[in-house]
């Protein structure tokens, strides 16, 4: 006796385990994950395009099942690709945000992976604080060519108005 499979939430039975999938995918979300995302969900909610997610399972950071040629995305999926846009938004390299997801699949889990990521926040902001004295030298120097460039200009501009007034005196 060959099993039958709902095709539409009970309404029809078929015996095809084509449909089963099919059912599961669509009606109840994958049967080996708690809640399940396509690539369009994730891309919406991160606000990023399909390529984007793409470039990221490229790079091993995530790693949906694939059902046919669907991508199906896991609860972890989503978790990572959060932590992979914020870490972007910190400005993190690739390389960095792989190394801190990388460690909470190892041995000493979250613990090891929060530890080097407050390393990895302290070289960040140490990086950034330099940037911003860096940003502040330079803006100190554009303050002070700004003024010379406008105090040369009112320089320039009194010197014609001068010349101007003379040469009428002289024609007038």
């Amino acid at each position: 006796m060959r099993p039958l499979f709902c095709s539409a939430a009970g309404s029809t039975w078929h015996d095809s385990p084509q449909t089963l999938l099919y059912v599961n995918v669509n009606l109840w979300k994958h049967p080996l994950m708690a809640e399940s995302f396509t690539i369009a969900d994730l891309a919406a909610e991160f606000g990023v395009t399909n390529r984007t997610v793409r470039f990221y399972e490229d790079e091993g950071l995530i790693t949906p099942e694939r059902v046919g040629t669907r991508r199906i995305y896991s609860q972890r999926d989503r978790t990572r690709l959060r932590l992979i846009m914020r870490g972007k938004r910190l400005g993190f390299s690739i390389q960095e945000i792989r190394e801190i997801l990388d460690l909470y699949d190892m041995e000493t889990g979250e613990v090891g992976q929060l530890s080097h990521f407050l390393q990895k926040i302290a070289e960040r902001r140490g990086h950034l604080e330099q940037q911003r004295r860096d940003i502040a030298v330079i803006l100190e120097e554009l303050d002070r060519i700004e003024a010379g460039c406008v105090e040369r200009l009112d320089a320039l501009k009194t010197r014609r108005e001068k010349n101007k007034r003379q040469l009428n005196l002289l024609l007038g």
